[in-house]
């Protein structure tokens, strides 16, 4: 790989902490006298690439330090399928889906209001704080958690010591959409007054997520630029064989989670029905939330060409990137994540609804020359993308450029775990000692819930 180490632009620096190196490069924890415990939030209410991150990070984390344990808090119905090392577990809280069209929520399969859907969500996150005593909780890109559910967890947790992440991705959204958002919903005060760090996944050259937020100062300096997460292969997953099925180099399709991905699967199939005589084999990985009509009329389609082939999901998307010419997809987090730990040419297609988060990360990541983009906006021509098939494993490299502290982020968010846990705090409260539910809030009285709002 041609990408650079962290050095003087690392933001986070990369020298060993004692105790010496293990897995990618990420420091060894020293093991610890009492076991430390490690609350991970993530709400997931759409796609995959929230719980991706959150499992990316806690398994870097037990295997950095064996006497550390992870307990992730999540809504996603696909965490069960994704491989854990030892030491982590989770608490599947009840699903929500987010509707593409207008970003509203609904519940995902309890035939129950949406309201009552979070009030269950609410409780089952605070009591899952409160008994597992976490030594550091970390929440994945939604300050308060969805319309808030997170807020008597984190005031709970923020009245006995406990440090307080917030894990941010590189991109939220269009700076102006994002400050109304986040004004609407009262988030810069919880930054201010819960949060003790603000680590984000990934690096001022490509985005700076509050860019356009009024934050104080004291906010601005919570913010650590960590790098992108490195993406290993799982140890013990099977691998598709339906790479094995084609003659030749493939290009691997991957919409993500496949909900919102029924545009860039039609386009490519649309190019090879164009162009027949395209080189390359495809290999199309529908994803799991894609819809089951859309999903089977693909399938017939691909059906009549020999060297395409389609699967609806895998566990290891990872092998079928690894033996791939190329990729084509939308511009989500994780997969940006995977194209660059595997280091390979990709052509992205990024949504610009609800959010402008894979167009401005994908934007950013053309003009650095990493990768090459496709936009909808000027129409779905099957000649455009059978033109850019063809190309696409002619284009350089993502390790061609050189981005110091690219790909460093799980050593980094290794780094300040490791800082969090070996810094003195008042810890977690014994079992009998724990303060009962209804007075849990009081010593927060200075955080009226008044000023976090959804």
């Amino acid at each position: 790989m041609g990408f650079a180490p962290a050095a003087i632009h690392g933001i986070v620096r990369g020298a060993a902490r004692a105790g010496g190196l293990g897995g990618q490069g990420e420091p060894l924890m020293p093991n610890s006298i009492r076991a430390r415990r490690v609350l991970i939030y993530s709400h997931d209410s759409f796609g995959l690439g929230h719980v991706s991150r959150c499992r990316t990070i806690a398994n870097a984390i037990v295997e950095a330090d064996k006497m550390v344990s992870v307990l992730i808090v999540s809504g996603s119905p696909m965490i069960g399928s994704y491989e854990f090392r030892s030491g982590i577990d989770f608490v599947r809280i009840p699903g929500v889906v987010k509707r593409i069209d207008n970003g509203e929520y609904d519940s995902a399969n309890l035939r129950v209001g949406v309201e009552h859907t979070l009030e269950m969500r609410t409780r089952i996150i605070r009591d899952t704080a409160d008994i597992y005593r976490p030594d550091l909780f970390i929440v994945d890109k939604e300050p308060l958690g969805l319309r808030g559910e997170v807020v008597p967890a984190l005031k709970m947790l923020k009245a006995r010591g406990t440090p307080l992440v917030m894990g941010l991705r590189d991109v939220m959204d269009d700076p102006e959409k994002l400050a109304i958002e986040w004004e609407r919903k009262n988030i810069v005060p919880a930054l201010v007054d819960l949060y003790d760090e603000i680590w984000v996944y990934g690096l001022p050259q490509i985005n700076k997520p509050l860019n356009g937020i009024a934050a104080p100062p004291s906010v601005r300096r919570k913010m650590v630029y960590t790098g992108y997460l490195h993406r290993d292969l799982p140890q013990h997953t099977d691998v598709p064989h339906e790479a094995d099925e084609i003659d030749g180099p493939f290009i691997l399709v991957t919409p993500g989670g496949g909900g919102d991905g029924v545009d860039l699967v039609d386009w490519v199939l649309a190019a090879y029905e164009a162009d027949p005589h395209i080189p390359y084999g495809a290999v199309i990985v529908f994803g799991p939330f894609m819809a089951s009509a859309a999903r089977e009329a693909f399938k017939d389609r691909a059906s009549k060409f020999r060297n395409i082939r389609t699967l609806t999901f895998t566990n290891n998307l990872g092998a079928l990137m690894k033996d791939a010419a190329g990729v084509v997809a939308m511009g989500g987090y994780n997969t940006f994540c995977e194209i660059l730990s595997f280091d390979k040419r990709a052509i992205i297609v990024p949504r610009t609804r609800p959010r402008l988060e894979q167009f401005i990360r994908t934007r950013a990541a053309r003009n650095l020359g990493l990768l090459e983009m496709l936009e909808t906006e000027r129409g779905r021509d099957p000649h455009t993308m059978a033109t850019a098939l063809r190309h696409l494993p002619q284009q350089g490299l993502p390790s061609d450029v050189v981005v110091p502290g690219l790909l460093d982020g799980v050593g980094n968010v290794v780094r300040l775990v490791h800082k969090q846990l070996a810094n003195p705090h008042r810890g977690p409260a014994p079992l009998d000692a724990i303060e009962p539910a209804e007075t849990v809030d009081a010593p927060a009285a200075s955080l009226p819930a008044s000023r976090y709002r959804s």
